[in-house]
């Protein structure tokens, strides 16, 4: 009956003529009742889920090895072709007395059974102890040891006990497994999303810097004013990044496997790309302000409107830069997350507004272009994005 997945309760009875007598002894066997507690229908996707994402999933519990063992087929995390060796706590020593070949197969095993909240303790610290970040699931007040020392403690919001919702760090509100997998899921999406936002920003600002710096040091007119530099990071510090911030990731994010935790926000890969993407921008905004001043020979007020405006627009084409490698040129989380084209809308029109409004273009020192200054400022506001999409495929085959 255990193997078949159930639970398997012994009955039996006794008469007795007093209530001091022991009820325990001479009893008469009535039989056996087996118990259907089946997994949940979302059970084995998640596990499945959780596989594909690098996320191991062991069965540790107190049931009986052969239940333990069926029900650990049912959801996939043994496969019922493969001979799965299920350890139970009797198995279990000391933590400290442990050997390394006895360590290896613990570290190996998926299934434990007939475990004590003590050994539940040690199997974590185990874990913990080769490396990994261990994330233990529990409802009853015994788990509350395991839940503190688990790197992320999770309690049964429905079924869990006061004293396991305390002591976790995340309560599952539908105790349900798929729950998990997606705030994993949740979880990597906004990660990559600040760094998308921080790559955003700092890119954006380096190349500013860049622009002033180098204009300043030739010894040429100052491409953009102080005013026009406030009223730009008004727009591409706010809209795009924010529509960065709140997007949905990139569906193949739990195809990945996990980052190292010791792993920084930015790496080195992260800091050389702030570099050259604000290179790329201040290249190609310098070059449409000096071929305006020499080329063009325009009037300086105008230059600077051509430099402002290639700048504006730079930074704005520069978010579909932000997309990952792996994903294609025109189908990304970036083209569609429709809060990116909103804020596009909104900057695009704010910056119309900008040359096109009397009193803000009086006060930012803007007058609207002409048809060639036009050409000039969308041509080279582009330059930024064909070479950072360049740059990612070429990324991505050298991969």
């Amino acid at each position: 009956m255990a193997a078949k997945g159930l639970r398997v309760l012994a009955a039996a009875e006794k008469n007795a003529g007093s209530k001091d007598v022991d009820p325990y002894g001479d009893l008469s066997f009535l039989g056996l009742i087996g118990m259907q507690d089946p997994p949940r229908q979302d059970v084995p996707d998640a596990v499945r889920a959780c596989r594909d994402a690098g996320v191991r999933v062991v069965m540790v519990t107190g049931d009986h090895s052969a239940t333990a063992g069926k029900v650990a087929e049912q959801v996939g995390i043994t496969r019922k072709e493969a001979k799965t060796r299920i350890i139970e706590g009797f198995q279990l020593n000391d933590a400290e007395t442990v050997s390394e070949s006895e360590e290896q197969e613990l570290i190996q095993a998926n299934v434990f059974a007939r475990v004590s909240p003590r050994q539940k303790l040690d199997l974590i610290k185990l874990h913990q102890g080769k490396g990994a970040v261990v994330a233990m699931t529990g409802d009853g007040v015994n788990d509350a040891p395991a839940l503190k020392k688990a790197d992320i403690g999770i309690a049964m919001g429905r079924r869990g006990t006061q004293v396991a919702r305390e002591a976790a760090d995340m309560v599952l509100q539908d105790d349900a497994f798929g729950t998990i997998v997606a705030a994993v899921a949740q979880g990597r999406a906004i990660f990559e999303n600040i760094r998308k936002f921080i790559l955003f920003l700092l890119s954006g600002n380096v190349g500013e810097i860049l622009i002033v710096g180098v204009a300043i040091m030739a010894g040429a007119p100052l491409p953009l004013l102080p005013l026009q530099i406030l009223y730009l990071n008004m727009i591409g510090d706010v809209f795009p990044a924010l529509a960065l911030a709140v997007g949905k990731g990139d569906q193949t994010a739990m195809q990945q496997k996990p980052r190292d935790m010791d792993e920084s926000m930015l790496t080195r890969g992260h800091w050389l790309a702030i570099g050259a993407y604000g290179a790329l921008i201040a290249a190609s905004v310098l070059t449409a302000f000096f071929l305006s001043l020499h080329a063009l020979h325009l009037e300086t007020h105008r230059a600077v409107m051509v430099s402002f405006l290639s700048l504006s627009f730079a930074r704005l084409w520069h978010v579909f830069n932000m997309r990952r490698p792996a994903s294609g040129i025109v189908d990304n989380e970036i083209v569609r997350n429709l809060y990116i084209w909103a804020s596009l809308l909104i900057c695009c029109s704010l910056l119309l507004a900008a040359i096109y409004l009397p009193g803000l273009a009086g006060i930012l020192k803007l007058s609207p272009p002409a048809g060639v200054e036009w050409g000039l400022i969308l041509g080279f506001s582009l330059l930024p994005l064909i070479g950072g999409q360049a740059a990612i495929v070429a990324l991505r085959f050298l991969k």
